[in-house]
């Protein structure tokens, strides 16, 4: 079989010789040396952890050890060097698992700054903006307080690492933080490209979205997902990732702009003002008494 690759793809930008003097056998190989690989984790009753593979130099880290058996498990399968641990957050069903991986490997730990006595064996405390690195794979951190007043999140590539702040269909309890604060931490994922691949900390999916119906039963984009989520269950299957643009058209807690929710919120009395403040906090309430 011919193998083609189109000299313009912007996935070849970067190579480190000039592709223009490759065999598109060369360039292939070249390219899924590129390609970051993420193995899913289930941990505990609905956790998830994520180990992000760098291929180029066979190093990983660990997104979120709720418990360390598991983890070492995938990376004996995988065959992969274990070189850091990325804690969004320091609950404990997020770090249960670093005691047990810092005894048998030697690793960076990473985290908030606000979390630097709260998650075991934090190295390296960090901030918005601050990068990451994973072999050849480059992170950056976004700051996303509200969950907990030191969450984060990692952005590698187009795929967000974002714990327990952005659900698939929904968002983290204010635990710690405010109103304020979460809304402004969804709105600046949601300013993320519509392909980021969103990989969040639970699988919360089904129910999340059976409570945005409560809210907004007339959103096909809604109807439609939530069909797809029950299939998935139904064979026991993961629904993460989810997409940016996805979350944007169904998940209840980016849509306080949306008419239908305001009519439902105004038609049960429940708000008066249709500013996203007001709509996300009542949204928030109905959430955690459903």
């Amino acid at each position: 079989m011919r193998l083609a690759v189109k000299r313009t793809s912007p996935l070849l930008h970067g190579l480190p010789k000039s592709y223009s003097q490759l065999g598109n056998r060369e360039i292939i190989r070249e390219l899924i040396e590129r390609v970051m690989q993420v193995i899913q984790i289930p941990l505990l009753k609905d956790n998830y952890g994520y180990l992000i593979v760098c291929p180029a130099t066979n190093e990983a880290a660990v997104v979120d050890p709720s418990e360390g058996d598991p983890v070492l498990r995938q990376v004996e399968a995988q065959n992969v060097k274990l070189t850091s641990i990325l804690n969004t957050h320091h609950h404990r069903d997020h770090t249960g698992g670093n005691p047990f991986l810092l005894e048998r490997f030697n690793l960076r730990v990473y985290g908030h700054r606000n979390d630097q006595e709260r998650i075991p064996g934090l190295t390296d405390p960090l901030g918005e903006g601050n990068e990451v690195a994973v072999g050849n794979l480059r992170g950056r951190v976004f700051f996303i307080p509200g969950h907990t007043k030191g969450h984060i999140a990692y952005l590698f590539e187009n795929k967000l690492f974002c714990g327990d702040t952005l659900f698939v269909g929904g968002c983290g309890r204010l635990f710690e933080g405010t109103a304020e604060q979460m809304l402004a931490s969804l709105s600046k994922l949601a300013q993320l490209p519509a392909d980021t691949l969103v990989y969040c900390g639970h699988e919360y999916t089904q129910k999340n979205l059976e409570f945005a119906l409560t809210l907004e039963q007339h959103n096909p984009s809604l109807n439609k997902k939530i069909e797809q989520v029950r299939a998935l269950r139904a064979q026991g299957l993961s629904t993460v990732p989810s997409t940016i643009a996805e979350e944007k058209e169904t998940n209840p807690f980016l849509r306080w702009d949306s008419p239908e929710i305001h009519k439902t919120l105004q038609r049960d009395s429940l708000i008066t003002g249709t500013d996203p403040l007001t709509v996300f906090s009542k949204v928030r309430e109905l959430k955690d008494h459903y």
